[in-house]
């Protein structure tokens, strides 16, 4: 039987983390603590347990997390104005606001109200625009993950035939450009694909981001691709069929343990960067 590498998302995430204390320690040194704040819009208790795992790796890390918490009605233009005054705060230095939320809000406008700067998570047009020509200081958390596993694990891209299942403009649309722009051959596939299996078979890194639980199945995939699995779905479970999947790719990622440790990882390296940037700029200012 071929060796399947599982590709454990803790240990990169491990790895990222560890490179960051000595700068976290650096900073407070000069009187700056990184800080982080989430916005959480209502009462999913999805996303308040994400809020919460965030907040418990800032603070393990040394990084302040300020959390907001908004009601369900909260309109457009209050969570606007909470945006802004987070903007305006200089002990914040990155932002985010925890998807989805409730659909009565305009989330693309609450999302573009993020100072570039504080974008930590790349969800803004002008973040996303800067990450397509690979100049993005914060490109999206999750797609930035998928690299850092393909990297420390040194597995190849360049030259490679890149599938993409899911084209959202916080992970399908950014992964798909990452890849590109390095060096890959990249396919993006979606809800109105044809032959999505057949698409999906030619890939020699395949990327399930569709949001769908055990979508992608084990006879799609290409006998050695490499399959990461970004989704995660109620009962643990991601959107690739992980025994079937298993069974052919030469190198898989888990789930949980997979992806969501290292997106995680990623935002408070954004944010550490952010706090850097900030501390420079202000230097520069005097």
């Amino acid at each position: 039987m071929t060796h399947k590498l599982i590709l454990d998302g803790k240990s990169v995430a491990d790895d990222i983390k560890s490179k960051l204390v000595d700068r976290v320690c650096a900073l407070n040194e000069k009187g700056i603590k990184p800080c982080l704040a989430t916005i959480l819009v209502g009462d999913d208790p999805s996303s308040a347990t994400y809020v919460r795992m965030k907040g418990n790796a800032c603070h393990r890390l040394g990084i302040d997390s300020k959390r907001v918490y908004l009601q369900t009605n909260t309109t457009t233009d209050e969570l606007i104005d909470v945006i802004r005054q987070l903007n305006e705060d200089p002990n914040v230095h990155g932002i985010l606001l925890q998807h989805p939320v409730p659909g009565h809000i305009d989330e693309r406008a609450a999302f573009e109200a993020i100072d570039l700067k504080k974008d930590v998570d790349g969800v803004t047009t002008s973040g996303f625009a800067q990450n397509a020509f690979g100049l993005a200081d914060y490109p999206s958390c999750t797609p930035a993950a998928i690299l850092a596993i393909l990297d420390y694990y040194q597995i190849p891209i360049e030259g490679k035939h890149a599938v993409v299942v899911g084209r959202s403009p916080i992970l399908g649309k950014p992964v798909s450009l990452m890849l590109l722009n390095r060096n890959a051959t990249v396919t993006t596939c979606h809800s109105k694909t044809k032959h999505l299996d057949q698409i999906v078979q030619l890939g020699d890194i395949v990327v399930a981001a569709v949001g769908k639980p055990k979508f992608i199945q084990g006879e799609w995939i290409k006998d050695g691709a490499v399959v990461m699995d970004a989704g995660y779905n109620p009962g643990n479970v991601g959107d690739v069929d992980y025994e079937t999947c298993l069974k052919q790719a030469s190198a898989i990622t888990p789930v949980p343990a997979g992806v969501g440790p290292v997106t995680i990882a990623m935002l408070l390296k954004h944010t550490v960067d952010a706090a850097e940037q900030a501390m420079k700029e202000r230097h520069t200012a005097k």
